[in-house]
């Protein structure tokens, strides 16, 4: 048996300001190419609205592979506060067998990472945040993995940590990466950024290699819709970013993680709704 894998990492599908051709493209891809898995870093849609998640829910459960699927901020419930803290993932209940599923395969595995939190002790909500229960959880499917088998970490935020507590990208990242140095782990998989890169952050334990996917929506930051292919020979990680407008894979990439990883608004988008919770620990689920 060949130890090759093809995988396909996608992020950042925004139903509701999707980008249709990109996504009849990438069905298409999927169809022909049949790769190993499919994983799909985060934000499935713009508003968590019930008819986005049946659009999300529609395609995602056509795609004829192996789908695991991260919950991106924009995916919790945006408006309603009370389904967001006591039942934030009822609207996935159409894919729910999916949502943060470990996929083994022949010497390498997706285990998921849950950065994406109902509230945080900050004023920006999109950001990540890496609860213990969460990272107890991906470190102990890490380590139940047969020998030999390498680990790739989906997460919808990068784990990226700079600047204070208020301002850092994902909380309690650096901490996560730490950790996730200490195992066989290939690659930390994300979106949130909707630009691809492929980077190495340090660590006090070691590197880690971070790999993001640009975006299948119409929120365009400096490149056009794209997703990751990656290739697992057995010893090598390779990845090629896909795209319509065939931009080299060089091209695409950006060299760092934004501090303010947003991106832009398409023309007609709303603001989103911007919450807080002062003085208190995000609550751990």
């Amino acid at each position: 048996m060949t130890d090759d894998r093809l995988l396909f990492h996608l992020s950042d599908i925004h139903f509701g300001l999707e980008d249709g051709a990109a996504l009849d493209w990438v069905a298409e891809e999927i169809a022909v190419r049949r790769p190993d898995a499919v994983a799909i870093t985060g934000d499935l849609t713009m508003r968590a609205r019930t008819r986005e998640f049946a659009a999300a829910t529609d395609w995602i459960n056509a795609l004829d592979a192996p789908v695991t699927v991260e919950v991106g901020n924009h995916d919790l419930p945006y408006f309603n506060l009370f389904e967001r803290f006591f039942d934030p993932y009822r609207r996935f209940r159409g894919m729910k067998a999916l949502v943060e599923a470990e996929i083994d395969l022949p010497g390498i595995a997706i285990v998921p990472l849950k950065t994406a939190a109902r509230a945080q002790p900050r004023f920006n909500w999109s950001k990540g945040w890496v609860t213990q229960q969460a990272l107890d959880k991906c470190l102990a499917a890490i380590d139940a993995l047969p020998d030999g088998t390498q680990a790739l970490v989906a997460v919808h935020h990068p784990l990226r940590e700079v600047g204070t507590k208020g301002t850092a990208l994902t909380g309690h990242g650096s901490k996560a990466l730490e950790a996730l140095a200490k195992r066989p782990v290939l690659a930390v998989l994300s979106g949130h950024v909707h630009d691809p890169f492929d980077i190495i952050e340090p660590t006090i334990n070691g590197p880690v290699r971070m790999i993001g996917a640009g975006t299948l929506s119409q929120r365009l930051r400096s490149t056009p819709p794209s997703f990751n292919e990656l290739h697992w020979d057995g010893e090598r990680l390779t990845v090629s970013v896909r795209n319509l407008e065939h931009v080299r894979s060089a091209d695409m990439m950006i060299d760092e993680v934004p501090e303010d990883a947003m991106p832009p608004r398409a023309p007609g988008e709303p603001v989103a709704p911007v919450h807080h919770v002062p003085k208190v620990d995000p609550p751990v689920y």
